[in-house]
C-alpha cells in the first residue's frame, strides 16, 4: 500500500498556506500531473466546508479522473480529501499547517492503492515523483501569490 509523507517549514502563515491548498480550482495551473479540476458541489460556509471535486490527472498518454470529498477546516487549519470514486481502492490525502516562528510547518500525507496492478505499474512511479514535489509546488505558488519571502526554509521538519 503506497503512502507518502513530507514535512516542510515555509515562510508563510498557516492560513496563507491553507488558503492556497483550499483553492482547488487553481491546481491545474501549478500542480504536477493535475490536468483539470472541477468542483461538483459545495456544502457549509465559514470555517468548515466540504467539496465534492473531480480531478483529472495525466502522465504521458495515460489519463484518469477521480472524485474526492474534500473537507476544508480553517480553524485547525487542515485539508482532507477522501476517495468517492475513481481508479483507486483507497485514496486519503491530508494537509495540516502549524504556525512556527516566522512561518509555518506543513505536513502533507497521502495513502493510496490503485484498483488495478496495471495502473500501479503505469502510474505508480509518476505519482511517487509528483507527490515528492507537491509541497514544493505549493510553496512556489505561495511565493508567486504572496510575494517572495526570506530564504527558502524548506528543510524537513523534525
Amino acid at each position: 500500500m503506497p503512502s507518502f509523507e513530507t514535512r516542510r517549514k515555509v515562510p508563510f502563515t498557516a492560513l496563507e498556506m491553507f488558503d492556497l491548498v483550499a483553492d482547488v480550482e487553481r491546481y491545474p495551473e501549478f500542480l504536477p500531473l493535475c490536468e483539470g479540476l472541477r468542483v461538483l458541489s459545495r456544502d457549509g460556509d465559514g470555517d468548515l466546508r466540504t467539496l465534492i471535486a473531480v480531478m483529472d490527472v495525466g502522465y504521458k498518454a495515460i489519463r484518469e479522473s477521480f472524485t474526492s470529498q474534500v473537507t476544508l477546516d480553517r480553524t485547525v487549519p487542515s485539508v482532507r480529501a477522501d476517495l468517492v470514486d475513481g481508479p483507486f481502492n483507497r485514496l486519503i490525502n491530508q494537509w495540516s499547517f502549524t504556525e512556527s516562528g516566522q512561518g509555518c510547518d506543513i505536513r502533507f500525507f497521502i495513502d493510496y492503492e490503485f484498483k488495478s496492478m496495471m495502473l500501479q505499474l503505469l502510474f505508480g512511479s509518476a505519482f511517487e515523483q509528483a507527490f515528492g514535489r507537491f509541497a514544493e509546488a505549493f510553496e512556489e505558488r505561495a511565493h508567486k501569490i504572496y510575494g517572495r519571502r526570506g530564504p527558502r526554509a524548506n528543510a524537513p521538519v523534525a
